[in-house]
């Protein structure tokens, strides 16, 4: 479906283009909260009559955006969950939860859409994700998780948590998770053995 943005979206495009989506994410999304209207040429002339209003509004909306940032910046994102013996979370923190936590802890509403984690956090460590508050005002914001407030403050002060014979540090990137892997099974081959028969049984 084709339809013209009346604010700027990240990836797709800036407020007045013209742009193909997928005829669904115009219905459910685009539309109904008035990011874009359908392309026809009544739409045009209407956009071109309204387009000094929506400069105006989007302006408006970076502004409060960056008003937020220093709040979402001191944020302390301080997730309590429930662990295995391995560190792995009985459950998963969302982008729902870091919204909603980013809610009660610095006052900002934000969408879930609006925090960039990818897919949800499985283990206890620390995550790097960032906030969208606006296309143009991206937040970077560190996420710990930990089964108690002592674990969170040692994982804030850098310090390594051990599980059996996991550590938790740092979430590595996932393209350096193997090699991490590889040079911690080369350091420790007897560690890594006891895990790998851990996992088999």
């Amino acid at each position: 479906m084709k339809v013209i943005l009346t604010e700027k979206i990240n990836k797709l495009g800036n407020i007045g283009d013209a742009v193909e989506v997928k005829t669904g994410f115009a219905r459910n999304f685009l539309l109904p909260n008035g990011k874009a209207m359908r392309w026809t040429r009544e739409n045009v002339a209407l956009f071109e009559a309204k387009k000094a209003e929506l400069v105006a509004r989007e302006a408006a909306a970076k502004k409060e955006a960056e008003s937020h940032v220093d709040a979402v910046k001191s944020a302390k994102l301080h997730m309590i969950r429930q662990a295995g013996d391995t560190g792995q979370l009985y459950g998963s923190v969302s982008s729902r939860d870091i919204a909603r936590a980013l809610k009660e802890i610095a006052g900002v509403n934000v969408a879930s859409a609006q925090v960039l984690l990818g897919s949800p956090i499985k283990s206890i460590g620390a995550f790097d994700t960032q906030i969208a508050l606006h296309p143009d005002v991206i937040v970077p914001v560190k996420v710990y998780v930990a089964q108690t407030q002592d674990e969170i403050d040692a994982l804030v002060a850098g310090k390594v948590l051990t599980f059996g014979t996991k550590k938790v540090e740092e979430e590595p990137a996932e393209e350096k998770k193997e090699e991490v892997a590889e040079e911690k099974a080369a350091e420790a081959p007897a560690e890594a053995a006891e895990a790998t028969e851990a996992v088999a049984e």
